[in-house]
């Protein structure tokens, strides 16, 4: 049976990028490109008419923002449309304008050059900085100035095309996205660009499957080619092979297949036929998202993952802030459960310190960095506190090595707690505290660490990752990161097995929860909770209420007796053909 992997392995049309937004689609190119914007840079004869158009265009450069910002509090929650709420008060930025007039003035330059040079040098400072959150932001500023000069010159661009298509493009703004969704666009494709830029976030809120930061796909497509966008796995494949487009093509159908008639599942436990219950839980990256847990039919919230904060807010929050943040989360949640993760920065996760390290990976990141960072820790356990009212909110600790890196956590969390108690704060007196198993040392000693703590979570990306010891972003080893790896389930038991002994609660989060091919093997392992992506949720309820517990049971133990990969997966597959259970394999 062909697989993703094997699709892609000998391709030679593929182009690989970031899998931003995801989603399969097939369709035809639309090679998006806006007129060059030629600068004057000629000298102002009339200084208070230079003044009077600087006026009127933005006047109408924020008149065409208001209206953007509407239609996006139409389509988006309020979290992602505040995208173009923060652009318009750039251009209300008295010191901003200021400097556009004084310049005007003193260098008699014309409006729509000290605009661009203005700009630009803002532009040029955020592009050279070695964080990647900063870069984008400096792409999205482009929308700004090149709105404010097509305004200065009196041009006006047209965001409509032929429907249907799949837009490819240099670089797209959040306002490009958000207009071009608008002609039923189906799918992006940019060559600049990464996960946390706006035009990815917006892609993902509008359900548009999008592959962006490709770097050079501009150069390899022409209109109207048939291009296949892969926004699970990050590939784009141009002009597709006939066995491209069929296996492509059967994924879509198979997807669209799956979506029909899951709603029923919605309000039904996810119960085995011989009546184990698996509690399904929503990992969520921001608040916004709390609409699609609610409908999804989740538990509660399994895995908040605050660094994504840091992500919409370009800097840390403040308590106040994060306050806000968690209590709107956990009334909108309540009575069911959030556990909120403590800042999981460092690594490959976003970065705000300045912190520069030979191998990152094995570096200063999670509860590593945090109680390097005292301040940064107590300010989020505070607000983690103080939001704790409706008893419903727990905390966790990343990226945990150590048994002394939860004694001085406890430490600092009861800090808090005595600060809080002598300023009259209240707060839930039985706040749960639990551990993220992701490194290989903590997956080792479960059973000690499970007397320190309430829960644990299996996070299986870095855990695989580690101990396999292979970069998951790395394709030249790509093939050494196996989830099915006898390595790996051998030592998934071990923790599960370890924590139940200490009668500790014991959930498992990850891209493996969300692999459906990996539900009959978990559940056999004696997991009984799953965080996965919302949208995985029906798919996944579908499956537990076909599987019977006791074939799951005999499945595992025929997996932990594996040598290789190739055998547990084959062990897999034919349970679900000879227990026809319908399933996709890590598609969502």
């Amino acid at each position: 049976m062909k697989t993703f992997k094997h699709i892609y392995k000998d391709a030679k049309n593929k182009i690989h990028g970031i899998a931003a937004a995801p989603g399969i689609v097939i369709g035809k190119v639309y090679l998006f490109t806006k007129e060059k914007l030629e600068i004057s840079d000629g000298e102002v004869t009339n200084f208070e008419e230079a003044k009077r158009n600087l006026e009127e265009a933005l006047k109408q450069s924020k008149k065409e923002l208001t209206k953007v910002f509407s239609i996006a509090r139409e389509k988006m929650d309020e979290t992602r449309a505040a995208i173009f709420e923060a652009q318009m008060m750039i251009l209300d930025d008295p010191i901003l304008l200021k400097a556009f007039e004084e310049r005007i003035e003193r260098e008699k330059k014309q409006p729509e050059y000290v605009v661009f040079d203005e700009i630009t040098k803002y532009q040029d400072i955020m592009r050279h900085s070695k964080e990647p959150y900063i870069k984008e932001r400096a792409h999205d500023i482009d929308d700004i100035k090149n709105r404010i000069i097509r305004n200065l010159q009196k041009k006006r661009w047209q965001s409509k095309i032929a429907a249907d298509a799949i837009v490819v493009s240099d670089m797209l703004t959040p306002a490009d996205t958000l207009l071009l969704s608008r002609s039923n666009v189906k799918g992006f494709v940019t060559d600049h660009g990464g996960l946390t830029s706006h035009a990815a976030i917006i892609s993902r809120s509008l359900n548009i499957p999008a592959v962006v930061g490709t770097h050079d796909i501009t150069k390899h497509v022409k209109e109207d080619d048939t291009i296949i966008v892969d926004g699970f796995h990050g590939y784009v494949l141009i002009n597709p092979t006939k066995e491209q487009t069929e296996f492509f093509t059967k994924k879509f159908q198979h997807l669209v297949e799956l979506q029909k008639g899951l709603e029923e599942f919605k309000d039904k436990p996810a119960l085995t036929k011989d009546g184990r219950e698996i509690l399904l839980y929503a990992n969520v990256d921001v608040s916004g998202e709390i609409d699609i847990v609610v409908t999804s039919g989740a538990s509660g919230i399994g895995l908040y993952r605050t660094e994504q904060i840091l992500e919409e807010l370009s800097e840390f929050p403040t308590e106040e802030e994060q306050v806000k943040i968690y209590s709107n989360l956990s009334s909108r949640i309540y009575p069911n459960t959030l556990t909120i993760r403590a800042f999981d920065i460092g690594g490959d996760k976003f970065k705000l310190l300045e912190i520069y390290e030979a191998n990152p990976f094995l570096g200063l990141r999670g509860i590593r960095l945090l109680l390097e960072n005292p301040t940064l820790f107590k300010t989020q356990i505070r607000a983690v506190l103080k939001a704790s009212n409706n008893k419903n909110i727990r905390f966790m600790l990343p990226m945990v090595s150590t048994i002394m890196e939860i004694k001085r956590a406890k430490e600092i969390i009861e800090e808090c707690k005595d600060e809080l108690k002598k300023e009259n704060h209240s707060f839930d007196k039985h706040f749960m505290i639990g551990i993220m198993v992701e490194v290989p040392a903590a997956a080792v000693m479960t059973k000690e660490l499970s007397k320190e703590v309430d829960f644990l979570s299996i996070g299986t990306n870095d855990l695989i990752q580690y101990l396999m010891a292979v970069d998951r972003g790395n394709d030249l080893v790509s093939d050494l990161y196996q989830e099915f790896s006898p390595a790996v389930i051998r030592t998934i038991y071990h923790i599960i097995t370890q924590a139940k002994e200490s009668k500790k609660e014991i959930s498992f989060c990850g891209e493996m929860a969300a692999d459906t091919l990996a539900i009959p093997l978990l559940v056999g392992l004696g997991v009984t909770s799953l965080s996965m992506s919302p949208s995985t949720i029906p798919y996944a309820k579908r499956i537990i209420r076909y599987l019977n517990y006791a074939h799951t049971k005999q499945l595992a133990k025929d997996c932990l007796s594996c040598s290789t990969e190739v055998e547990v997966i084959h062990l897999i597959e034919k349970f679900f053909k000879e227990h026809s259970i319908t399933r996709t394999r890590q598609i969502i």
